[in-house]
């Protein structure tokens, strides 16, 4: 096998010292050039390129030249951009018009070395990475468009260990499992990967819980705890339904994110944190920032780069690959004997509406496990729920004519409303309560009211 060749264009004369102690004596071939013409030119007389590194010191147009050029003649060709400008969102724009890696100068020897080790252009070839950086999504079972599409962004942002992600999507579509593709396909993949689920810990506690504490910080801290982020330390911070945060802990996670130090309760010293963090959210953060719920400066510093899970809804054809998926699992850890699901069953699932998403179809897939004693599921398996929706869609909704016909009053309906969305989604609060439109806060009152 022949020494790699990289190609390195630049003008500034420390640039070359510094790639060669980052190769670590690795035998190479070092073809430089000190124009964009002559970078061009080198790209065109030599097809065997492992890599390019390019610095700005021509200007950011300079090199979106050579990215442009070299996508076009050699798409699978690694490209490390030496940039001028250090925000994350410079960092984006050079993934997206094709760059492998984004350093912001001044480039220390450590950097530029991790991002040719992440180039692998001694270990493999390009296809067996894009390989393993795919298989890192691969718990998430799926067919549709969408989804691939879904997993190749995130594969690409993955390698850009600078950005901070917000995945958007209804509960229960996978956020949790995205982030966790992420991680694993990202640079980070061997620290920690530490999720938080900001709904689940009482507002009082959030903050301990996520920045830590010493002991004596307040009465029942006995001794002290690290928070979430220095559990993080070298990996990847998860915080799922970032909405739910109260004002003061946005604007402490607001400075964590700009200046990477965290500041433990009863500690007087700050500590430097070294992370990425991944936000996720069902709610609509933009209408949230419109009420007065969540801070706008927030919202831009997470929002650097968004992925959205499309609801299950809007995939109906992912639904026979997870229920498969499912099915197997079920298979191999209990003995189900269930081996598919006849066509008519299939559609019945097609036509349903999902409020609880994938959680929702697992639900009724470990329901069917139980109740089902045949080697297919048939309409007749699947709950009443689902039978009854689609026998109401190809009625054409006359049922729902009249509210009047029930002979419920006001109260009554409602409760029956809120026993219904809270028997759809298997009793989870959030899920409900976009299903009826209404806050988390208000469901809970008027469950309070009828005693639900």
């Amino acid at each position: 096998m022949h020494p790699p060749i990289l190609l390195l264009i630049s003008t500034d004369p420390h640039i070359r010292p510094l790639l060669e102690q980052a190769l670590d004596h690795r035998q190479t071939t070092i073809l430089t050039a000190a124009t964009t013409e002559e970078g061009l030119r080198i790209l065109k007389d030599h097809a065997d390129l492992a890599l390019v590194v390019c610095d700005e010191s021509q200007g950011r147009i300079a090199s979106q030249v050579i990215l442009s050029q070299t996508r076009r003649t050699a798409h699978s060709l690694p490209v490390i951009i030496l940039g001028t400008d250090g925000s994350a969102k410079a960092a984006v724009e050079a993934l997206h018009r094709g760059a492998t890696d984004y350093l912001a100068q001044p480039v220390t020897m450590k950097d530029l070395q991790t991002a040719i080790d992440k180039a692998h252009i001694f270990e493999a070839p390009e296809t067996q990475i894009q390989m393993e950086r795919f298989s890192a999504f691969d718990q998430i079972i799926s067919q549709s468009p969408q989804m691939k599409l879904l997993k190749h962004l995130a594969a690409e942002v993955a390698q850009t260990d600078a950005t901070t992600i917000l995945i958007t999507g209804e509960s229960g579509t996978g956020k949790e499992l995205v982030a966790q593709g992420i991680h694993a396909a990202g640079p980070r993949s061997k620290g920690p990967f530490v999720a938080l689920n900001c709904a689940g810990i009482p507002e009082q506690l959030l903050e301990s819980e996520l920045f830590g504490y010493q002991r004596g910080a307040f009465t029942d801290a006995k001794q002290a705890k690290p928070g979430r982020f220095q559990q993080a330390e070298g990996g990847t911070l998860f915080l799922d339904e970032i909405g739910e945060m109260s004002f003061s802990a946005q604007a402490k996670l607001l400075r964590v994110l700009e200046n990477h130090q965290v500041d433990p309760l009863g500690d007087t010293h700050s500590i430097h944190v070294n992370i990425r963090v991944i936000a996720a959210t069902n709610e609509d953060l933009p209408a949230q920032i419109k009420a007065g719920r969540f801070r706008l400066d927030l919202y831009y510093r997470l929002n650097v780069y968004q992925l959205r899970i499309p609801p299950l809804r809007e995939r109906p054809e992912d639904i026979e690959p997870i229920l498969t998926s499912f099915l197997e699992t079920a298979r191999r850890d209990y003995g189900c004997r269930i081996k598919g699901i006849t066509p008519a069953a299939l559609t019945i699932l097609q036509g349903h509406d999902w409020p609880g998403n994938v959680r929702e179809l697992h639900n009724v897939v470990e329901g069917l496990t139980i109740t089902c004693k045949d080697e297919m599921i048939r309409p007749d398996h699947l709950p009443v729920s689902l039978r009854d929706a689609q026998s109401a869609g190809q009625n054409g909704n006359t049922e729902k004519s009249s509210l009047l016909a029930y002979g419920l009053s006001v109260d009554e309906m409602e409760k029956k409303m809120l026993q219904e969305a809270l028997q759809r989604t298997g009793g989870n609060i959030s899920e409900a309560s976009r299903l009826l439109k209404i806050t988390r806060n208000t469901l809970r009152y008027r469950m309070a009211k009828y005693h639900l």
